[in-house]
C-alpha cells in the first residue's frame, strides 16, 4: 500500500512538472478531448464543455449528501479519473462538483485526471490505480484510499455511496 501511495505522489508530482498538465486533442467525431490533469474551472469555461454548466445548473444536492461531504471536507481528498468525451462522465461528474462546491470543498482537494478513450492518461495514473471505467472517483483519508465509486456507482447513486465512503475510518 505505502508503494502504491509513493508512485501515486509521484506520478501526481509528475503533472505538476509538466508545462502543460493536459493535451486537447480531436476525438473520432472531431470533438474537443482533454487528456490529463484539469480542473472544474476550465470545464465551466470552456463552451466546447457546455453540458457541464447545464448539468450543474439542473441538479439540486441532496441535504443529507451534502451535510456529510461539509462535516468530511478537511480530513478527505479525491482523485477523479474522467472521459470528458463520455456520457456516464457528462452525468456524475457537474453533480460530483455541485455537491463539493455546496458543502464548500476546497478545489485543491480533488485531481481531475482526464482519459482519452482507450482510458490512458499522459502519466499512465489509470494503469497504477487500476482504473478501467470512467468516471472513477477515489476516496483518500490521511493518503489512504477509502474506497471508490465506478460509474453511476453499485446503487445508481453515486452522491450517497461517496457520502457512505466518506464516514469509513
Amino acid at each position: 500500500m505505502k508503494r502504491l501511495l509513493l508512485i501515486t505522489v509521484l506520478i501526481g508530482a509528475a503533472y505538476f512538472v509538466n508545462a502543460q498538465s493536459y493535451q486537447t486533442i480531436l476525438d473520432r467525431d472531431s470533438s474537443k478531448m482533454y487528456v490529463g490533469l484539469i480542473n472544474e474551472s476550465l470545464l465551466k469555461s470552456d463552451s466546447a464543455y457546455n453540458w457541464f454548466a447545464r448539468a450543474q445548473n439542473i441538479y439540486k444536492p441532496k441535504a443529507p449528501v451534502v451535510k456529510t461531504f461539509a462535516a468530511n471536507k478537511d480530513s478527505v481528498s479525491f482523485m477523479v479519473i474522467v472521459g470528458t468525451w463520455c456520457e456516464d462522465s457528462h452525468y456524475v461528474i457537474p453533480r460530483f462538483f455541485s455537491i463539493l462546491d455546496s458543502a464548500g470543498f476546497d478545489s485543491d482537494k480533488v485531481t481531475l485526471v482526464a482519459v482519452d478513450r482507450t482510458k490512458k492518461d499522459k502519466n499512465n495514473l489509470t494503469n497504477v490505480l487500476n482504473v478501467t471505467n470512467v468516471p472513477t472517483i477515489i476516496v483518500y483519508k490521511k493518503g489512504k484510499e477509502l474506497g471508490r465509486v465506478v460509474e453511476y456507482g453499485k446503487t445508481g447513486r453515486f452522491d450517497e455511496e461517496l457520502a457512505a465512503l466518506l464516514t469509513k475510518s
